[in-house]
């Protein structure tokens, strides 16, 4: 199979070094809704490249409930956040019926030191990755649930124009509780905003197909200043 598996990695790759780096690829397999892909503590091993379907990260702590901390789209690659570690972070499960090809890392690393274009492109997805956590923190920082949901709908949306879908209409394949738990609110504030920007005709949202009607008003809302705090 030449058809790049993951066109993240595999950008700008000659033929021969896209059939090398096809070749330590796994062969896709599925995983239902809820299954796990990766457990948190288990030795990191490899990495996984998202085919079809999503999935989300949760981190469990003693004492806690579990934190969302990722979600995973198509294209996207799972594990990253690993490397250089000698477990997983946290536990990733699929939020839908889905297909991953894995990467064994002993292979990869071993691959990228003859092949530069592969090594760039690693690199660039760690940067991606480094960078989404940077943003993240700066979302949960003096932000209102407002900016925070809505800054969030306008990244999935950015994600899905990247992969040539469209940004205006999208599946959510993640619960309101898990956007919650991601964004650091509760379950009812999600559902309020969600709904209160339905009314405002910024989105719509049909179970779990949410349509943007008017970006703009929604990035105006992302990119609004946080309330001053008085004493």
């Amino acid at each position: 199979m030449l058809f790049p598996a993951c066109p993240l990695l595999a950008l700008g790759l000659e033929f021969d070094a896209l059939a090398t780096f096809d070749a330590i690829l796994q062969r896709p397999r599925p995983l239902k809704r809820g299954q796990a892909l990766m457990r948190q503590g288990e030795p990191f091993e490899s990495l996984f490249v998202v085919r079809s379907g999503s999935f989300k990260q949760t981190v469990a702590e003693p004492g806690r409930r579990d934190q969302v901390t990722h979600f995973y789209l198509p294209g996207e690659v799972v594990g990253l956040d690993d490397i250089g570690e000698a477990s997983c972070f946290g536990n990733v499960v699929a939020l839908e019926s889905a297909f991953v090809c894995e990467l064994p890392f002993p292979h990869l690393e071993g691959l990228v030191e003859g092949l530069p274009a592969l090594r760039g492109e690693l690199y660039r997805c760690l940067s991606r990755e480094m960078r989404r956590d940077q943003r993240m923190l700066c979302l949960l920082s003096g932000r209102t649930a407002d900016q925070r949901l809505a800054s969030f709908l306008l990244g999935l949306s950015e994600r899905f124009r990247s992969r040539g879908c469209s940004p205006y209409r999208f599946h959510l394949s993640m619960s309101r509780s898990d956007i919650a738990s991601y964004l650091g609110l509760v379950l009812e504030t999600v559902s309020r905003t969600l709904a209160r920007f339905q009314q405002q005709g910024m989105l719509s949202v049909s179970g779990r197909e949410l349509a943007i009607h008017d970006h703009e008003a929604l990035g105006a809302v992302a990119l609004a200043s946080a309330p001053m705090m008085t004493a």
